[in-house]
């Protein structure tokens, strides 16, 4: 269902797939499926393909309003406060941008409810057919368990809005002319918050590129005189003052976002995620300890503490695993091809090179992210968002070595820059290239193929070589076309996961090798505004719908950003101390000193920075202080009305808040 000015279209959302039946009979269980789903409320579609049968599932406003009071969703109030949803009053709870009652990860879930939920209430057990196959529905079993787990239900997947689809395709993915500009509050509501906070994140990083990018230009093409030595430690000071501001200013976008989007995000340090009615903040505590809560305090605190600090070691362990394997086992191999390069003299090798080294550490940084997950799954996480920031944390340390120790290597020993710019210069194309290729090529070829099987094997089934079989319904090219997953797990991270890694690689190769190829910002911000055009694309046309996440923040990412903010000073400084002292004496003199004084200097403006720059505008603290002011009063009256029961002394004005209060 989606709705905009009070008007309700019912969609297809999502769909299910199911064998074709060789013939009709008695009991059949995809025909009882049907009919407990329309029980439930929903409109369902049924569509024949090629090898399939697909059930295409809606569900209209009422259904998917009872299901949220069902799940006890918490939505923003008209009154500032968040509520349990009703369905009776759901008049005063606020709407979605796009004029709809639900987000899509509100509907989504209430879909889940919806067909997870049709559970055997009879007593006794039924007797399911499929093609003379007799299987039983237990009592009080989830019937979608059930037939997944006979293999009935092959796939349950979300559908793609045609109507909104085609509307971001002319909004969004082939409007070239707004560069950065994006519909962001459509792409919200289209495909969740997290999907929106990425390329919210990704268009103010592309805008902000700009200045450097005029810069670095001018730096590198101008020759300054007599004033050329002052040159590169402007570009580089103008540089981090440059990224500081940027993440501080996104911390303060993302926070207006938010509550604009009517999202009730609360983080704590040491807390989990508070999203949507949803609480993950609790530890996996064993439930013996539950069991013994208040029992004996100080056999209490002390069973809480020591399954504390087993849950910091076992993490401890599975860190110090991850860096000595890097250590032991990649540095040689990046230190190795670094050699190669600077031996090979032909310019179409180090290219052909790079490329074979490209395609190498994918599949070793796939390897390990597995790994990973591995080591993951044993540790004790709070939440999953916590799960899945330590992944990101893991991976991305084999993805900074692979990056960047090559060109370490030509920085600290060899002092070639211009090999090193030359680098610097492959690495940003191969990369841009390798990338572009991988979001939008391999999707399709996916697709292609899966396409060509189903075309080939029915061409087996109907015993014919000749004739073009055409794929008509919509729904089944959905089915062919790859999921929107992460490289590493599907776990733990959908697909942003890529996309937000090859982005911070950029960002921290632009910045932390700034002296020495000054003109990296421009071409990152030419690749960042193809990126917005192609990643658009590749969400609405050659991937599924993807499944929407609770998360309202890029997460580890932005603790990743500021590393390589810090780095970028330290690296910056290093080249800055060997273009000085060319002649390798590393000896203290007026100019090394002065670039010490100013690495240490700029250490502290970046923390600085964040410190003076808010976080969140004024207005959304203003908003939020108003809310919980407004709702502690609203409750307090309540209670102390409850409690000496002289409602009926009440003035008018109070009558009418207390009236609309019960509403709710």
């Amino acid at each position: 269902m989606n709705g905009s000015n009070g008007e309700e279209r019912v969609v297809h959302e999502v769909a299910m797939v199911v064998p074709k039946r060789a013939l009709e009979e008695e009991g059949d269980c995809v025909e009882f499926l049907v009919t407990e789903l329309k029980k439930r409320g929903m409109v369902v579609d049924r569509v024949v393909g090629l090898a399939d049968e697909f059930l295409k599932v809606a569900a209209p406003l009422e259904t998917l309003g009872n299901a949220a009071e069902e799940l006890h969703i918490r939505k923003p109030t008209r009154l500032g406060i968040d509520l349990p949803f009703e369905m009776q009053g759901s008049e005063a709870f606020i709407r979605q941008p796009d004029g709809s009652l639900f987000s899509w990860f509100e509907r989504f879930r209430c879909y889940q409810h919806l067909i997870y939920g049709i559970v055997n209430c009879s007593g006794y057990d039924v007797t399911l057919k499929l093609d003379g196959r007799e299987f039983c529905w237990v009592a009080g079993e989830s019937l979608l368990r059930r037939l997944e787990s006979e293999g009935v239900i092959k796939q349950m997947f979300p559908l793609h809005d045609e109507f909104k689809r085609k509307e971001l395709l002319q909004t969004w993915a082939l409007n070239w002319w707004n560069f950065t500009n994006q519909p962001i509050d459509q792409i919200y509501s289209y495909f969740g918050a997290k999907i929106g906070v990425y390329f919210s994140f990704l268009g103010m990083y592309t805008q902000w590129l700009i200045f450097p990018a005029l810069l670095g230009f001018i730096v590198q093409m101008v020759d300054f005189g007599s004033l050329q030595f002052l040159a590169l430690p402007i570009f580089f000071v103008s540089t981090i003052l440059w990224a500081a501001l940027f993440l501080q200013f996104w911390k303060r976008k993302n926070a207006a976002l938010l509550a604009r989007w009517q999202i009730n995000c609360l983080v704590g340090p040491s807390q989990g995620y508070r999203f949507l009615g949803m609480e993950w903040s609790s530890l996996p505590f064993p439930k013996e300890l539950i069991k013994n809560l208040g029992n004996e305090r100080s056999k209490e605190k002390e069973a809480y503490q020591r399954y504390e600090w087993f849950a910091y070691r076992k993490r401890f362990r599975n860190d110090v695993l991850v860096i000595m394997s890097i250590i032991c086992l990649q540095l040689p191999f990046e230190l190795a091809y670094a050699h190669i390069f600077e031996i090979i003299t032909s310019d179409i090798i180090k290219y052909v090179l790079t490329a074979i080294y490209l395609l190498i550490i994918q599949y070793l940084t796939r390897l390990g992210g597995k790994v990973s997950v591995k080591l993951i799954n044993r540790e004790i996480n709070e939440s999953v968002e916590y799960r899945a920031n330590s992944l990101i944390y893991k991976v991305f340390g084999l993805y900074f070595m692979q990056t960047y120790i090559g060109i370490f290597y030509h920085v600290l020993l060899h002092r070639n820059f211009m090999t090193l710019r030359q680098v610097l210069i492959q690495r940003l194309i191969i990369s841009q290239v390798f990338w572009t290729l991988m979001d939008g090529s391999l999707p399709y070829l996916k697709y292609s193929y899966r396409k060509y099987r189903a075309r080939t094997k029915k061409k087996m089934e109907d015993g014919s070589s000749t004739g073009k079989i055409q794929i008509a319904s919509r729904v089944e090219k959905e089915y062919f076309k790859p999921t929107y997953s992460a490289s590493i797990g599907v776990e733990l991270e959908d697909g942003l996961f890529d996309d937000s890694l090859e982005l911070a690689l950029q960002f921290g190769m632009i910045m932390m090798f700034a002296c020495a190829f000054p003109l990296a910002f421009a071409l990152a911000a030419v690749s960042n505004v193809m990126e917005i055009r192609t990643n658009a694309l590749k969400l609405l046309v050659t991937l599924r719908r993807p499944l929407p996440r609770a998360a309202a923040t890029i997460g580890a990412w932005l603790n990743i950003w500021q590393f390589l903010v810090v780095m970028s000073i330290c690296t910056n400084s290093v080249l800055l101390v060997c273009l000085y002292d060319q002649e390798g004496k590393w000896k203290i003199e007026p100019g090394l000193a002065a670039i010490l004084i100013m690495e240490h200097v700029l250490l502290l403006l970046k923390f600085g920075l964040s410190r003076l720059v808010p976080e969140e505008p004024a207005w959304v603290r203003a908003s939020r202080v108003k809310n919980v002011t407004q709702a502690q009063d609203m409750y307090c009256k309540q209670l102390l009305r409850s409690i000496s029961g002289e409602l009926a002394s009440l003035t008018k004005p109070e009558q009418e808040q207390q009236q609309d209060y019960e509403r709710f």
